[in-house]
Formats: C-alpha cells, sequence, structure tokens
C-alpha cells in the first residue's frame, strides 16, 4: 500500500511534478553534498540540469524557483509562498545559494540548464544535480526521476513508488485484493486503510494528520475565493473564483436559484484551489498539484450540501480516496508527463468520486464502481498546458472533474455495485493509454491546446 501521509501531501504550487519534486531533489542533493570524499569547502559551483517535460514545461511551473528553495534547504510544506519568493529573488541577485551554511555560486540564469534535446533513459521527468570543483570538475553527481505526485526517486532505482515495508494487516495491490479484504474482514473501506495506517504509527495522529489535511484543502478554497488579480505568467489569466463567488450568492441573496446551483458552487470550489495553486499558493497535492482541485472542491460539496455531513465522514471521505489514489500510483501513474491529464484529473475524480461515495454511505462494491466510472470517462485525456502554465485547461478541468466525480458517485449509489468494467481493469486501460499517447500530450506543451490556442 501506498499511505496516505505521502499520497496527501501538503506544499506549494503550480505543480507536483514540476514544483514539489524537483525542490525534493534538490533538498536530497543539498543534504548529500559535497559527497563521500570532500569537504563542502571544496564545491566552487552547482549545476542543475532538467530534462524532458520539466525542460519544456519548467519555466511556466517555476521548476527553476523550486530548484534554488531546495537547495537552499527548504521542503515544500514548510516554506510559505511569499518567503519563497524573496528568497529565489535574493540568490538570483546573488547568484549565490546558502547550502548548510556555506555560500556557494549558483547563478540561475546559467547554472539551470533546459536541455530539451537529450532524451532522459528512465522517466520524462528528470533532474541531475551537479557539484564542481574550482576547476569544474564533478565532485558529486545525482539525477532524479520526479514521478508525480511530488514523488522522487534516484534515477538508478526503478520509477516507481516502493509499497512500505512495514507488515500490515490489510495489503492489497489491486481492487479486486480491497474488495475481497472488505467482504471477508466485513470491515468498510476506509477502516481497512485506517487499520494499516495504525500499523505504522498511532490512531491519534493519523486522525490529527486527516484533519490537517482537510483543514488545508477548506484553507486553499477560502484563499482562492478571496483573492483577485491576475495569475503570474503571459497568459495574464485574470483569477475568476472572487466574481463567481460574488454573483452566486448575489442569486442566493435575490432568491434567484437555478437547478444547477450546487455545480456552480462545486465548480467554484474547484477553480477557487487551482487558481491558487497557479498562483503558487499553499495547497494539497491529490494526488497532483495539477489536479489539486478536485478532491477539495467534493471534500466541500460533502460538507456544505450534504445533509448528515460530520468529521468522521470527512475523514472516510479522505481514507477511501487514498486507497483509489494508491492503487493508480501504483499500477499505473498519476504523472501527466508519464500518462497524460487522464492521471491527474482523471485520478483525481476517481479517488473524489470514491471518497464521496463512502462519506454518504455506500458499500465497498458501489465504491469501486464509482471509483471505476469517475476515471472511465477521462480515458485519453492529454494535458498540453498553454504557455507550460497550469492554468488553461488546468484550471476549468479540475471544475469538470469534481462535477464527474458527483455524477459517479450519484450513479454507483444508485445501482447495487454490479458493473461490467472493474477499477482494475480501467486502471490497466488508463496505463497502456497513457504509454500509447504521443509525448506531445504529455505536459511538454507541444501539442493540444497548447499548440492551437495561440492561432485562434
Amino acid at each position: 500500500m501506498i499511505s496516505l501521509f505521502d499520497l496527501f501531501k501538503i506544499g506549494i504550487g503550480p505543480s507536483s511534478s514540476h514544483t514539489v519534486g524537483p525542490m525534493r531533489a534538490a533538498h536530497d542533493f543539498a543534504v548529500a553534498l559535497p559527497g563521500p570524499d570532500h569537504a563542502l569547502a571544496d564545491v566552487a559551483r552547482l549545476r542543475v540540469t532538467l530534462y524532458g517535460s520539466l525542460a519544456w514545461t519548467g519555466v511556466g511551473h517555476a521548476t527553476d524557483k523550486a530548484v534554488i528553495l531546495g537547495l537552499a534547504g527548504l521542503l515544500p510544506d514548510r516554506v510559505e509562498p511569499d518567503a519563497a519568493d524573496r528568497l529565489a529573488d535574493t540568490v538570483r541577485a546573488a547568484r549565490m545559494v546558502d547550502v548548510r551554511g556555506v555560500a556557494i555560486a549558483f547563478d540561475p540564469a546559467t547554472d539551470i540548464v533546459f536541455d530539451r534535446d537529450s532524451v532522459p533513459p528512465v522517466h520524462p521527468n528528470t533532474l541531475q544535480f551537479e557539484a564542481l570543483d574550482a576547476a569544474g570538475e564533478p565532485l558529486l553527481v545525482l539525477r532524479f526521476c520526479s514521478i508525480g505526485g511530488g514523488f522522487v526517486v534516484p534515477e538508478d532505482e526503478p520509477a516507481t513508488v516502493a509499497a512500505l515495508s512495514e507488515p500490515v494487516p490489510f495489503d492489497f495491490v489491486s481492487g479486486r485484493d480491497l474488495l475481497d479484504r472488505a467482504r471477508r474482514t466485513g470491515l468498510t473501506i476506509a477502516e481497512i486503510v485506517l487499520a494499516n495506517e495504525a500499523a505504522l504509527r498511532p490512531v491519534a495522529e493519523v486522525t490529527a494528520y486527516l484533519d490537517r489535511i482537510v483543514a488545508a484543502m477548506m484553507a486553499s478554497v477560502d484563499r482562492g475565493m478571496a483573492q483577485d488579480g491576475v495569475l503570474p505568467g503571459r497568459l495574464a489569466v485574470r483569477r475568476r473564483a472572487p466574481a463567481i463567488r460574488a454573483r452566486l450568492e448575489a442569486d442566493r441573496f435575490r432568491n434567484v436559484r437555478a437547478a444547477h446551483e450546487v455545480m456552480d458552487w462545486v465548480s467554484l470550489f474547484a477553480i477557487a484551489v487551482n487558481e491558487e495553486n497557479a498562483a503558487g499558493g499553499r495547497i494539497v497535492t491529490a494526488p497532483t498539484n495539477g489536479a489539486a482541485g478536485v478532491v477539495p472542491a467534493v471534500l466541500r460539496y460533502y460538507r456544505d450540501f450534504c445533509p448528515g455531513a460530520s468529521p468522521a465522514g470527512l475523514r472516510d471521505f479522505l481514507l477511501t480516496a487514498s486507497a483509489v489514489g494508491g492503487l493508480f500510483k501504483r499500477n499505473a501513474s498519476i504523472s501527466g508527463a508519464e500518462v497524460g491529464c487522464q492521471g491527474e484529473v482523471g485520478v483525481a475524480c476517481s479517488m473524489a468520486a470514491a471518497g464521496l461515495a463512502a462519506a454518504l454511505g455506500a458499500d465497498p462494491a458501489q465504491i469501486e464502481n464509482a471509483a471505476e466510472i469517475g476515471m472511465e470517462h477521462h480515458l485519453g485525456m492529454t494535458c498540453d498546458p498553454v504557455g507550460g502554465l497550469v492554468q488553461i485547461p488546468c484550471i476549468e478541468r479540475n471544475a469538470f472533474g469534481a462535477v464527474k466525480a458527483i455524477n459517479a458517485a450519484s450513479l454507483a449509489m444508485r445501482g447495487d455495485g454490479a458493473h461490467h468494467v472493474s477499477l482494475d481493469q480501467v486502471i490497466v486501460t488508463m496505463r497502456e493509454t497513457g504509454a500509447d499517447m504521443s509525448s506531445r500530450y504529455k505536459e511538454t506543451s507541444l501539442g493540444g491546446l497548447a499548440v492551437g490556442f495561440p492561432e485562434c
């Protein structure tokens, strides 16, 4: 299993694979310096090379800023967005970075290399870090792959997330396994996940973390609905969430309420989060930054619009969603650079559909059906951010992913859980579809809307 502590991570925008992952990789490299045979004082200069999708869309995804922050010793869950911008500007101006108390020459303008020609051998999101001596000779060279959702692995290790090595009472590697555990024990999916997490740490710690994730998600919705202005980048996209909220509230006070109004609120919640993400604000990877608005939007829908919503229901939502997200992570991918947006918004929709169904009292078979429906209707979705920015079409895609998740949960709960296509089958199909997809449609901004939009 993949722990919910790994799947849901508090960080900053705009991308888990292009911002959060590279920051963690840079931090790990800084910790590893100077290497086994040298002193930190021997390091005269640092150089970072970005390959593949990181090279093509790294500027729009703030990968360069993430690398600066990681080398300076910061991690995504600990850095304040405003402080991050100030530190990055300081490093750029000084052309030096403080690594564990030692100032080392590092000019981001020339020492962060965007290599758009070399093809990385293992994963499309690959970074190389080099520590050089005064003569320009390498003292330490490390390469990492950012494999989605903020997960980072050394390039010479398999580009997958290993299962937890500690024994858990209800290990599962497929949807079929998960349903079998539920049938044999009589436990809900949320109870199964909680039992596994409790085998690794105290239950109180698990509960506290779930509550922290809920609070962070709700805060990102609230901030996004309150912040006005223009998002960073050359597209000059204006934030829409505050205006949408104002119109919805005005209609409510005038008693002008459309039948679909609740879906407008759900779309607003998702847009608010993803505008925060696009601005580099604090969000929760769920399972990625590019898809960070789907789960919070549906969670907020449950909290604000569903009768009987409770803190326990919010926790069950996230526990169940983490089980589904873990299956996609383990058996396919959640990286847009690897399988397209079906691996980001599609997986988030599947997670949210399962989580909502669980919170509303669905049985395990209905929950598995909801998760399957959520992904089935995202198969083949491309990742084609215009200008390399997580804005168009990413922000609106989160809104539609959230609405689809609610619809998927509703359809599943109208049935008895019996259906033709299983969650496992749709996971395999998503993986194979992603493998067949041209790299132009996998977070390179070389195809799709990223190319078509400027011509319109």
